[in-house]
């Protein structure tokens, strides 16, 4: 194993037990952190990487952002970075649910906690709100792009379309475009 890999791994460990301990709102919020360190600050990675593994990582069976992060753990420092980044993202939440889980019929009724939590719900729609639209931003830059994600939100809102379905024609559409371009 290549001792960049173990670095990159041993980093990407430490950010996302950080980010896994402190991030609320799941996925997209911990997405504009990733973002925001990874292609802001390291340049490890581009935007358009990102929004790759992304696709990828949402893509398939599972929890999207362990998903994300073991591709983008993989992307960056090999097999050992993925697992690094697996284990970095799913052990504060293990050991945070198991404190609540000790702790939760105290917790449950606690007017402390209930409006902590009200004040993280609050903080949470601007931050899935700022990577919806910088991740947005380039992933809709073509017309094709736009045209496609058109016609899903109106099939899926207005015509009842299943979200399986959508991914489907998605993924058979893709082919077809690329296979037409070849």
């Amino acid at each position: 194993m290549e001792k960049k890999n173990i670095k990159n791994g041993l980093m990407l460990f430490v950010f996302f037990f950080k980010i896994g301990c402190f991030t609320f709102g799941g996925g997209w919020s911990i997405l504009a952190q990733m973002e925001q360190e990874f292609v802001d600050r390291k340049h490890l990675v581009t935007k358009d990487e990102l929004l790759e593994l992304v696709a990828v990582g949402k893509s398939v069976p599972g929890i999207m952002i362990t998903n994300i992060s073991m591709l983008f753990g993989y992307h960056v420092g090999g097999l050992f970075g993925g697992v690094c980044a697996v284990l970095g993202m799913t052990c504060p939440a293990v050991l945070i649910l198991s404190l609540v889980t000790c702790f939760y019929n105290a917790m449950k009724s606690n007017y402390w906690c209930q409006g902590a939590l009200t004040g993280i719900q609050a903080a949470v729609v601007p931050i899935i709100g700022s990577a919806a639209l910088s991740l947005g931003k380039d992933a809709l830059r073509s017309r094709k792009g736009q045209i496609v994600c058109i016609a899903a939100f109106v099939l899926l809102v207005f015509a009842g379309v299943s979200n399986i379905i959508l991914v489907v024609l998605g993924i058979v559409l893709a082919l077809a475009l690329h296979f037409i371009h070849r």
